[in-house]
Parts: structure tokens; C-alpha cells; sequence
């Protein structure tokens, strides 16, 4: 799938139990993230709209100025279902109607098992295990 040429780098088909990893950070995208045309692109719909087809190929994470994501083909500002207000109880900003993407990245490099598996910064908890020697070559 896709055109990325990966060279010899395979992926983890190991069981997850197998591969030794865990959860170190749950994050959420305001719109998808990831393009999918026909599901989740310029042509999707929510509250407030959509966001033309954008020149960048990845986001970062939501600092202070949230970038919009690509909204779903299935929005209806005529059904109550996505427009009747909702009280949040633990997520703050959210809207029902828009289109969020939810990640709950997982590494084998993480802090597992300990009080600091789930990190913020998102990378610190991805790599807060990663040897130097490894880490030097991702830049």
C-alpha cells in the first residue's frame, strides 16, 4: 500500500504482547489528520466548515494555534445528532458535529510499566528509553 519506498525496513508482525510495547501518550487531532479521499478530505463537512486541500504533508501537534484537519462525508447540520450540545465532562474545545482523529501511539522505547509511561511532550514519551547511539540516527 502506498508509494513509500522503504527500503529493507519491515514492519512489526509480532504479536503485541511479543513486541514489547505500551502506551505512552493519547492525543486527539481537530479533523483527520490523515488524508483519506472519500472519507476524511477537503470535501467533508462539519460546524464550521472544511479546510481547502493544504500544501503540507504532516502536522504537528496542537500548540497554541490549532490547524484544522479534514472533516468526514457525513456531517448533517439538519440532524440533531450532530448539532445538540453536549457537556464535556474530561475534554475541553470539543464540539459535537466535528471530526476528530484520536492517537494512542504505542512504543517499545517508552517508559513501560513505570509512573512516566505516558508523556508530554508526545516524542519524550515515544523515545524517553531510546539508547543515544539509536537516537542519533533518526534526525
Amino acid at each position: 500500500v502506498g508509494n513509500m519506498d522503504m527500503g529493507d525496513v519491515k514492519p512489526n508482525t509480532n504479536a503485541y504482547l511479543a513486541s514489547k510495547m505500551c502506551p505512552v501518550n493519547v492525543h486527539w487531532h481537530l479533523g483527520s489528520e490523515h488524508y483519506s479521499a472519500g472519507e476524511f478530505d477537503e470535501k467533508g463537512d462539519g460546524p464550521h466548515g472544511n479546510q481547502p486541500l493544504p500544501d503540507w504533508a504532516n502536522r504537528d501537534l496542537a500548540t497554541d494555534a490549532v490547524r484544522d484537519g479534514f472533516r468526514c462525508h457525513h456531517y448533517d447540520a439538519e440532524d440533531t445528532k450532530f448539532t445538540t450540545p453536549y457537556e464535556w465532562k474530561y475534554c475541553e474545545g470539543m464540539e459535537v458535529g466535528e471530526t476528530y482523529e484520536v492517537h494512542w501511539p504505542h512504543s517499545a522505547a517508552g517508559a513501560c510499566g513505570t509512573v512516566n509511561q505516558y508523556q508530554t511532550p508526545f516524542y519524550d514519551g515515544v523515545f524517553c528509553n531510546l539508547p543515544m547511539d539509536a537516537f542519533v540516527t533518526l534526525g
